[in-house]
C-alpha cells in the first residue's frame, strides 16, 4: 500500500480540528478502499480520539468488516487507550506520523507508553507498527497545536 497516500488523507482529516489534529484513516489493504475516517473530538467526549472515532464509524457502517484486512493510518502514534482498541479490533497494521516522544517534547499531554510496547504486551493480538510516515507534515500539525496551547 502507498502509506504516504493514506497518511496525506489522515493529515487532511486532521485539519478539521487544529486544536487536536489527530486524524485517522482506516483502509482495506487488499482493495485500497478507505473504509472510515476519524477526528479527535475529545472536547465533546474525552475518549473520542481520532482512532476511536474511526473505529466507531467503521463498526457502525460496516458491521461485517474483516478487521484482519485493515491498515490504520494516524497522524500521531496511538496512545495506550487507542492501541488497546486497535488490538481488540484485530487490526494488524498501524502507520503513524508523529511519535509520542515528539508530542511529549512539544509539551503536549501524553501517557509515556509506546504503541509497540502495548502491542507486545498483548496476550491475544499484535499489530505491526510503522512510524514516521510524512513526519514533517504531521509534526507541523502538532507544533501548531502546541503553539495554540501555549506549550
Amino acid at each position: 500500500m502507498d502509506h504516504e497516500r493514506y497518511m496525506r488523507r489522515a493529515v487532511e482529516v486532521a485539519h478539521g480540528n487544529l486544536d487536536a489534529p489527530f486524524g485517522c484513516v482506516i483502509a482495506d489493504r487488499e482493495t485500497g478502499e478507505v473504509l472510515a475516517e476519524g477526528l479527535n473530538k475529545a472536547e465533546r467526549n474525552p475518549i473520542s480520539h481520532g482512532e476511536i472515532d474511526a473505529i466507531v464509524h467503521l463498526s457502525a457502517d460496516r458491521p461485517a468488516v474483516d478487521w484482519t484486512r485493515l491498515v490504520l493510518y494516524t497522524t500521531a502514534e496511538p496512545c495506550p487507550m487507542c492501541s488497546g482498541a486497535i488490538l481488540w479490533c484485530g487490526i494488524p497494521r498501524v502507520v503513524f506520523g508523529t511519535s509520542i516522544q515528539t508530542l511529549k517534547h512539544l509539551g503536549l499531554p501524553q501517557i509515556d507508553l509506546p504503541a509497540g510496547e502495548v502491542s507486545n504486551r498483548s496476550s491475544f493480538s499484535r499489530f505491526e507498527l510503522t512510524g514516521g510516515v510524512l513526519k514533517p507534515e504531521c509534526d507541523a500539525l502538532f507544533e501548531e497545536m502546541a503553539r495554540r496551547m501555549g506549550s
